[in-house]
């Protein structure tokens, strides 16, 4: 379904719907990308897959299939190799010249102080937050540009991508840098019909929020693993955060908020910032409270 958008004077083409799209989604062996890629065949989407877990890709493909749905392509590949994104993405053009959406969902988490963080975390967290869904952007979008049929590009930052949440910092520089090339992009691309969607998801319940590294963290210390059960207690579903995703393109909302409180807390930093950085500090006080218990606990 297209519908008509205003792009400096001109009437492009851009999508509201992704019924019938050629589709991909990055991450789509689990968590918000298994759960978006399952939403968007539901609704009619014809989708392209990938994924550094073939196991887990495997079993989106085989379940989408199953439930009557198209998937067009699959490929279990590492977003941060640059030749390995660009080969698949000239395998797909060979069959289809153009896609439709392009959703960046893959991503990792470390948190850590800066001095227990090393290179190692540091360079991970931009490599796989940043520049892998760049490689996706250069190798996918511009067919998207020279097809002139509009589309979609959707980036899956964070709550850290928009807030200077405490221990983030290396994660934050990918989801922050993620956050500034969309927003460059929501209008290099509008000229083209196609539009850009940042997803701001807080505490999702996937292995991620589960798994997330802590270093320099004894996650054993009972204020830590406190701390951690509240974080996943306000974790919400997958699946939410899909169906935000795909009202997002249908609505053309630029952020894409998966919970009331990460909209407010945006909303809240950018109208009132002394009591943000108030608030933020006292975070950070607790967070160090807690890194000085688990380091005289180990």
């Amino acid at each position: 379904m297209g519908v008509a958008v205003r792009g400096l004077g001109q009437r492009r083409v851009g999508r509201t719907t992704v019924r019938g799209a050629k589709t991909l989604v990055t991450g789509a062996a689990s968590g918000i990308g298994r759960a978006t890629a399952l939403a968007a065949a539901a609704a009619g989407a014809e989708m392209v897959l990938t994924d550094i877990n073939a196991e887990g890709l495997a079993e989106t493909v085989e379940t989408i299939r199953a439930r009557g749905g198209v998937v067009l392509a699959s490929r279990a590949l590492d977003i941060t190799d640059y030749d390995a994104v660009a080969a698949f993405a000239e395998s797909v053009h060979a069959e289809h010249p153009s896609l439709d959406i392009v959703m960046n969902v893959a991503g990792h988490s470390i948190w850590g102080t800066v001095e227990n963080l090393e290179h190692r975390h540091w360079r991970h967290m931009v490599e796989v937050n940043l520049m892998g869904p760049i490689h996706v952007i250069e190798t996918f979008v511009p067919a998207m540009v020279r097809a002139g049929k509009g589309g979609a590009l959707v980036n899956v930052s964070s709550a850290a991508g928009l807030i200077a949440l405490p221990w983030h910092a290396a994660y934050s520089a990918g989801k922050y840098g993620i956050r500034g090339v969309s927003e460059v992009l929501r209008f290099d691309l509008e000229t083209h019909g196609i539009s850009v969607h940042l997803v701001a998801p807080g505490a999702v319940d996937t292995p991620l929020v589960h798994t997330v590294e802590l270093v320099g963290i004894d996650r054993r210390e009972p204020r830590v693993d406190r701390m951690a059960k509240r974080f996943t207690k306000h974790a919400v579903p997958p699946e939410k955060v899909a169906a935000a995703i795909l009202q997002g393109i249908e609505r053309n909302r630029f952020i894409v908020y998966s919970s009331p409180d990460i909209r407010f807390g945006y909303w809240w930093a950018r109208k009132f910032a002394l009591p943000y950085e108030f608030v933020i500090r006292q975070m950070s006080a607790r967070f160090n409270r807690l890194l000085t218990a688990s380091r005289a606990g180990s």
